[in-house]
């Protein structure tokens, strides 16, 4: 049985805890809850707030909420709440949070695996046109998110959700998030392991089990056996990477410690291979790990990064197998470098039963409750009743058959739903940004969606691959630190001395074997309004000095501050 605050004796007996502070780590005797987040999960557990929400909180209104499950236990179960109208970027860090509360919610639709019907997706789209004002983003992490949700209205939200198998259960909160896995599992033709089944033995045993539910802070997992290596592993807590054992055939490397934020770290191998029938095992004992050893006296400090940063690889991979898994795991290969330079599956790709998944970009993820009900329409009047979601914003329609692929491509165009998308359109990624998020500094969707648009007027002859990530805020929801171009939003001042929205430029970052974070050069800031002349004339530069098939990102790691300017 695993130590909790109510039961300590129940883990090996350790030494007693000193007048130290330590840093909050269950398995060494630290229990006393050390801040505000932990005094509210140890005073009850976040998935009990559901009961309040159906009999209480959505019958007496906002008003009702206890603070300590508004701003906290209610991500349990997929809900924040959202930024209050007109509140401009610069009170972000000023005010209190009842003064940065709305009285509506951000609601997280949790899509394992990115995987939809699409009846789930129709009622998706019927949601938010009934409840949601017609909001419905993607998120890079497979998600869909509402804003403008009613406390009123949620229990008859989960209600239609749950009707067609999908949830908002831990979306959100001090809990293992959505399980990210290749939106190509099961049908890709170059696929070395399909991961779904580990995918869904995990949700099954750990999603909604309290064992599980009080962990330090988030716990991102993401299972992929496809060779595009297409869910951002190296940024994940937890990630099993495909890969085929010399000896033992297809299976799964085994990464551990990837984060981004304000304290970015990349994940690292534990050198170990893990066939597919383990995952669910191993995946307990490294968010046991997590639960047990993790860091709770600081929040800044209480991601896995922290802990494997501090332990090392070697000496997590001997605690997870002395402690947790009671045996050896196999010592496997790496990854090979990834086939392609995209890994967003866009456009038409043949699956390996025949038939043909058709990969397409919305702008920043940024779609409507419409506009997914006409996807799901499109989707089965071309033969499908599948769909996935990608980590980077975009969504696949799978199971088309090729004469009817013409016709899809055509009915998603005009939608503005881009088969046939542009280097910017399909590289270009933004975060919720000002216009929901009470954390953001600036507005991020629709400037990336504009900035597409002018990135297409001005160089349409641009043909490489870049990505352009766009955050409203320090947090790195848009993974800015691993983009070609990453801008990371602040307030800063114009030529003429005025406060304007800008951006601090991150460049020549990236996700894959050769994963790096982006370079900062000292001062480069840019205004909202310049970010279009900024971008084109760092491609232009880039165009003009680069070697023979060089990337943008190995170009900005040894190009002069000048030239990047």
């Amino acid at each position: 049985m695993a130590a909790t605050p109510e039961n300590p004796a129940a883990t090996t007996p350790r030494r007693k805890p000193g007048r130290h502070r330590g840093e909050g780590q269950w398995a060494v005797g630290h229990f006393t809850p050390l801040n505000g987040n932990e005094q509210f999960k140890k005073d009850d557990d976040g998935l009990n707030v559901r009961t309040r929400i159906e009999t209480i909180y959505s019958r007496r209104g906002f008003d009702s909420i206890d603070p300590n499950d508004l701003r906290g236990r209610m991500r349990w179960w997929g809900l924040y709440t959202q930024r209050r109208q007109g509140i401009d970027g610069g009170k972000t860090a000023i005010l209190e949070p009842e003064e940065l509360d709305d009285e509506y919610f951000m609601l997280r639709v949790r899509i394992d695996g990115g995987r939809l019907t699409t009846e789930q997706l129709r009622v998706i789209g019927e949601i938010s046109q009934e409840f949601a004002r017609g909001t419905a983003d993607i998120t890079d992490r497979q998600n869909i998110q509402y804003h403008w949700i009613r406390i009123e209205d949620v229990p008859e939200i989960w209600n239609r959700l749950e009707a067609v198998g999908l949830s908002t259960t831990e979306a959100c909160g001090d809990t293992p998030r959505v399980i990210l896995g290749s939106p190509v599992a099961g049908i890709a033709e170059d696929e070395i392991i399909d991961g779904t089944p580990a995918v869904d033995e995990i949700h099954r045993r750990f999603i909604g089990n309290p064992a599980f539910s009080n962990l330090p802070r988030k716990f991102k997992s993401a299972i992929s056996g496809s060779p595009q290596l297409d869910v951002a592993h190296e940024i994940n807590d937890i990630a099993f990477v495909g890969v085929v054992h010399p000896e033992h055939g297809p299976g799964f490397d085994l990464w551990v410690g990837g984060g981004l934020s304000t304290n970015p770290k990349l994940g690292v191998r534990l050198g170990a291979w893990v066939p597919l029938d383990e995952v669910p095992d191993v995946f307990e004992g490294v968010i046991s790990i997590f639960r047990d050893y993790g860091y709770r006296r600081l929040r800044t400090r209480a991601r896995l990064k922290f802990l494997v940063a501090d332990w090392g690889p070697e000496k997590f991979r001997q605690v997870l197998q002395d402690e947790y898994l009671k045996r050896e795991l196999i010592d496997g290969p790496a990854p090979e470098q990834p086939k392609g330079v995209w890994r967003d599956h866009l456009g038409v790709h043949r699956q390996n039963d025949g038939r043909c998944y058709v990969g397409f970009a919305p702008r920043v993820g940024r779609v409507d409750g419409t506009t997914l009900s006409k996807i799901a329409e499109l989707a089965e009047t071309h033969g499908s009743g599948r769909l996935r979601t990608t980590a980077e914003q975009k969504m696949i329609v799978l199971d088309v058959e090729e004469a009817q692929v013409e016709s899809l491509v055509s009915g998603l165009e005009a939608l503005d739903l881009k088969v046939n998308a542009s280097p910017f359109r399909r590289g270009t990624m933004a975060c919720t940004g000002i216009e929901f998020c009470k954390l953001a500094i600036v507005e991020t969707k629709a400037r990336g969606a504009a900035l597409i648009d002018e990135l297409e007027r001005r160089i349409p002859e641009f043909d490489e691959p870049i990505t352009i990530n766009i955050n409203g805020c320090p947090n790195a929801c848009a993974r800015i630190q691993v983009a070609d171009i990453g801008l990371k939003g602040q307030l800063m001042l114009d030529a003429d001395g005025n406060q304007v929205e800008g951006f601090q430029v991150h460049l020549g970052g990236a996700l894959g074997l050769e994963a790096g974070f982006g370079r900062k050069v000292r001062g480069l800031k840019v205004t909202s309004t310049e970010l279009p002349d900024y971008i084109e004339r760092v491609l232009g530069r880039f165009q003009a000095e680069r070697a023979a098939g060089e990337r943008f990102a190995t170009w900005a790691s040894r190009a002069s501050e000048e030239a990047l300017s």
